[in-house]
């Protein structure tokens, strides 16, 4: 166990299906209590549904996992109760910086502009976050959580999904409508349904060293390529909260990996880092390699995968958890449509196109900075030596660095989702359809809030005014009519100017112009927002039957 951390026991109860030998019916069955799947079972608790979540432990994830959460990430989970607790708890940064040698050659700024909410990163010891997921959702009665059941086979007919579940008290079975698995890396409901993972496995080897220490380092990623304490290998280090820091050490592909865990080889290794005189102890010690995998499709008959029982990725980029957490974003508000009955199961396929897309794009990256890191031959190590050799002096070579393309939102163009722009109607700025949407300062009611935690989970349309008092009737009417068979629109209209707006509308100001600037808004300009805050049409004016035929494209019923 971790000298900074105590893990909690949640409690294990006696599934009533033992005794009496019924079987357990619901609608929705999450596998595995990781940050993906607890966020997965938050989603769907809040978009009304009951979720029954299953892990074959009792506790949060042991020793050193996930450290990085993402600006994206953090509004998501903001979503699920807890985003104030882990920027509370974590190690906020922004800044990263590239060294070559004993030399910095190359720096970025995530969030180089004001008026965000939430910073570029935050880190956190990926115990914290489950810790503060599972207490948000235990909170909830809608969630089941039920530790100590371990699924031991599953089986699927086309209409339901049969698991069978392994207690300490016996056995019982559960028949359900869908069943997301979020098991994991070694996914075993992957592997019972006989489904594999394509791509590839690097050959080095890298050891993380948790290490607890008073130390003046920034709160900053810093890289290493040949430092003179590690030479001719590379070096990551983060600052995490509880005075610890993560230490990664390229060790190479011939390494022993049990050799290279033992204390006597570990402290050396740190000591040339730090220095003799810094006194440290050393919290966790591991050896991982880098994969680049993912499934052919994330939805299998009623089956659906997220997370790492999905899509693996390198370390490198903290492209692992962050991309979970938009699995399942993007797949709440579609499995409730579903469900429902407002949209066909058709949509479930758009949920494993555009992260199958998002998953390219990270595979892509990762294999990239893998390649960039590790070089493979001489010719390689040399060229990406030259290339840190101008990047002190040169822009183009600063460009071609890459110790680690970090983690950011897929924009979707390509989504079949999407509704294009209509001729005539240009736009200056990215929030193009299938864009995530970019947050800004707003006032409401005379109190300041931020636009991201003003939508979610429901479609909205964005109508942006000069003066709200001025609406005409029309205007109201319409934006008070937007729902699309049964699919219900929000309206929110954003002005530079303090009102009111008739018929019941939200309204926000937008009082120094972040919104309308960032959304290039003109008055009249309409945004439809899906309910995982990608941009899903955009106007430049205000057409009920274009909305309305936009929100049947976005759920598949046009």
């Amino acid at each position: 166990m971790l000298k900074t951390y105590n893990y909690p026991k949640f409690e294990y109860r006696r599934p009533p299906e033992i005794a009496s030998g019924k079987t357990l019916k619901v609608p929705l069955v999450v596998v595995g209590a990781g940050p993906v799947g607890l966020a997965a079972a938050l989603d769907l608790q809040q978009q009304g549904l009951p979720v029954l979540l299953l892990d074959e432990d009792d506790t949060v994830s042991i020793g050193s996992r996930g450290v990085c959460y993402a600006k994206r990430a953090l509004e998501i989970l903001d979503r699920y109760g807890v985003g104030d607790a882990v920027c509370a708890k974590g190690v906020s940064w922004n800044v990263g910086r590239t060294f070559f040698r004993e030399e910095e050659v190359y720096n970025f700024n995530l969030v180089p502009e004001p008026d965000h909410h939430r910073p570029g990163m935050v880190n956190l010891q990926q115990y914290y976050l489950e810790e503060y997921l599972a207490a948000s959702a235990a909170a909830r009665p809608e969630i089941e959580l039920r530790w100590r059941n371990k699924v031991v086979s599953v089986a699927q007919n086309g209409r339901t999904v049969t698991l069978k579940v392994e207690t300490e008290d016996g056995f019982y079975t559960v028949e359900t409508d869908w069943l997301i698995a979020a098991d994991g890396a070694r996914s075993p409901i992957r592997r019972m349904l006989g489904l594999e993972v394509e791509g590839k496995i690097f050959m080095d080897r890298f050891l993380i060293a948790d290490v607890v220490m008073k130390a003046e380092f920034p709160s900053e990623r810093w890289f290493w390529f040949d430092p003179p304490f590690h030479p001719g290998q590379s070096v990551l280090l983060h600052r995490q909260t509880d005075s610890v820091y993560r230490i990664d050490f390229q060790l190479g592909w011939d390494a022993d990996p049990e050799q290279a865990k033992k204390p006597e080889n570990v402290l050396p290794r740190i000591k040339a880092m730090l220095g003799d005189e810094r006194e440290f102890e050393l919290e966790w010690v591991s050896v991982y390699t880098f994969q680049c995998r993912r499934m052919g499709r994330f939805n299998h008959g009623n089956v659906i995968f997220i997370g790492d029982a999905a899509h693996q990725v390198s370390p490198f980029g903290a492209r692992g958890a962050n991309s979970g957490l938009q699995d399942a974003d993007n797949l709440g508000w579609k499995l409730k449509l579903v469900i429902s009955g407002l949209a066909p199961a058709a949509l479930l396929d758009s949920y494993s196109e555009e992260r199958i897309y998002a998953a390219d794009e990270n595979l892509l990256n990762s294999t990239r900075s893998t390649d960039f890191i590790t070089p493979k031959s001489k010719v390689s190590r040399t060229f990406r030596n030259a290339v840190l050799g101008l990047a002190k002096d040169h822009a183009f070579g600063r460009a071609l660095v890459n110790s680690g393309r970090l983690s950011v939102p897929a924009f979707l163009t390509t989504s079949s989702l999407n509704t294009p722009d209509c001729a005539g109607d240009a736009f200056s700025c990215r929030m193009v359809p299938g864009a995530p949407m970019d947050d800004a300062p707003v006032v409401e009611n005379g109190v300041d809030g931020w636009l991201h935690n003003k939508v979610g989970q429901r479609f909205t349309a964005l109508y942006f005014a000069d003066d709200p008092q001025q609406l005409d009737a029309a205007t109201i009417e319409a934006l008070s009519s937007l729902s699309c068979g049964g699919i219900a629109v929000q309206p929110l209209v954003i002005s530079r100017r303090e009102g009111s707006v008739g018929g019941n509308i939200q309204h926000l100001v937008d009082a120094r112009g972040v919104a309308a600037r960032r959304y290039d808004a003109q008055p009249g300009t309409v945004y439809l927002l899906r309910p995982d805050q990608h941009v899903a049409a955009r106007w430049r004016g205000l057409d009920v039957a274009k909305i309305k035929s936009a929100v049947a494209k976005a759920t598949c019923n046009a």
